[in-house]
């Protein structure tokens, strides 16, 4: 079960509301600020909003009939404070990468600043051209009542229609899967050579859900440079799940459930001998939130018009790029886990998974690549799902969903509990938790009574 810091989102959300009525006050600066960077003199009005999960922006039309702008903000409560520029600034940079190097439809940036440079100190920012489509979420789910409804593929989606959306998307994923790095991190371009390089630490998703939603989660020991080895990375990670776990207060709801997680996340750790590939590389472009709720479409033909939200792509361990997507029934496998069950999610993602790989094929002989059966994506794909590596590598980028990936698919026979001196330990930790759950429910009944 995901359970986020109640406190710690309360703080965020506050965060937010404060920042969101300086962006109502200042829009006419906004739009006057997009309008001076827009070449030639013209004068901006303000369209419309567009809200995301991280980020805020702001519409833009111009009197001269030329095309709308979009002004983008991170949402500060949402995003770190400490991450945003850092976030706005690999964003850029990977949008340029796409746009030189794949066919993948990304918009074009005409300008980006840090917050030092924005309207009003508001933060680091985006302007970028307008592109017009439905969300492609949108035009694949299951029709719902209400806005709370789950977000689900629909069960009668035009198997025509999904095989179109799905050769798209193969096409871009098989472009990511061919783009060769020396180590994990952050892309950049040498303002000399014009080369692109690795230069900077990975910036990740969970990164900044740890950040934004753990009270005082201690970001000190985060990365401050690239990694060289897929093992070292993912050791990284799966101690940042054991940290995770000892950090936030109200993780475990008992005893018995904060003895799961601790069993849990330290015999994740120690599947990492099994799963881990290609140790030194070559690393590979993965985009940790590239799913259909980011990409637009013509809502007529399905042809994609644009990809958004790169801000959490990296180089990563080459795994990552060859898993089959987690987002084909458009519902998460961790949701899947906490509100239905394992067997649900595998008898609906399997035939979509196949469906899916026959679409990569597709592209790969279109493609006409060389190389063995064995090299080609669409056998990566299937070799991740049928060994679980797609499971372990879900699981070690989710702090938040370590432990169900772990109960529900890794664990075997005699992994369901530690001895000895792990033991001991683990009851040490958990008596300490308990104590952090009192402490965390004292302090909600005061500020929320």
């Amino acid at each position: 079960m995901t359970v986020f810091d109640e406190l710690a989102e309360t703080d965020g959300d506050d965060e937010f509301r404060a920042w969101v009525s300086k962006v109502i006050d200042a829009k006419q600066k906004i739009v006057d600020f997009v309008a001076s960077r827009r070449p030639g003199i013209t004068y901006g009005a303000f369209d419309s909003y567009l809200k995301g999960s991280f980020n805020l922006s702001l519409v833009v039309k111009f009197d001269d009939g030329g095309p709308k702008a979009v002004i983008r903000f991170p949402k500060p409560g949402h995003t770190s404070r400490d991450l945003r520029d850092e976030k706005v600034r690999n964003e850029v940079q990977v949008l340029e990468f796409l746009s030189e190097k794949t066919t993948i439809p990304v918009p074009r940036v005409s300008s980006w600043g840090t917050t030092e440079d924005s309207p009003q100190q508001l933060g680091p920012f985006m302007i970028m051209d307008f592109v017009d489509g439905t969300s492609l979420e949108t035009l694949l789910k299951q029709p719902t009542g209400s806005e709370r409804d789950e977000v689900i593929l629909a069960t009668d989606v035009d198997d025509t229609k999904l095989d179109y959306v799905y050769e798209q998307l193969a096409g871009y994923m098989l472009q990511l899967s061919q783009l060769d790095f020396i180590s994990i991190g952050a892309l950049s371009k040498d303002p000399i050579t014009n080369e692109w390089n690795v230069s900077g630490r990975p910036l990740t998703y969970n990164m900044n859900e740890l950040a934004t939603v753990v009270s005082s989660y201690p970001t000190e020991g985060w990365p401050t440079t690239p990694f060289l080895s897929t093992e070292k990375y993912l050791h990284h990670l799966a101690d940042a799940h054991i940290l995770h776990f000892r950090v936030q207060r109200n993780l475990a709801e008992s005893r018995a459930d904060a003895e799961k997680r601790f069993i849990a996340r330290h015999k994740f750790k120690g599947l990492i001998s099994r799963y881990c590939m290609g140790d030194n590389g070559p690393f590979k472009l993965y985009c940790d939130d590239l799913q259909p709720t980011n990409m637009l479409a013509d809502p007529d033909t399905l042809r994609i018009t644009a990809v958004l939200d790169w801000e959490f792509t990296n180089a990563m361990p080459a795994q990552f790029a060859y898993d089959p997507p987690w987002w084909l029934l458009l519902l998460g496998p961790d949701m899947w886990l906490e509100k239905h069950s394992m067997e649900e999610f595998v008898t609906r993602y399997e035939p979509r998974l196949e469906q899916f790989l026959r679409a990569v094929q597709r592209v790969e002989g279109k493609a006409d690549l060389g190389g063995t059966g064995s090299q080609r994506l669409s056998a990566r794909m299937r070799e991740s799902w049928e060994t679980k590596g797609f499971w372990f590598d879900y699981g070690i980028r989710k702090s938040f969903d370590v432990d169900a990936v772990y109960w529900n698919v890794l664990c075997e026979d005699g992994d369901e509990r530690v001895e000895g001196e792990m033991e001991r330990q683990m009851q040490e930790v958990v008596d300490g938790k308990m104590e952090q759950l009192k402490a965390y429910d004292a302090e909600c009944k005061v500020r929320f009574s």
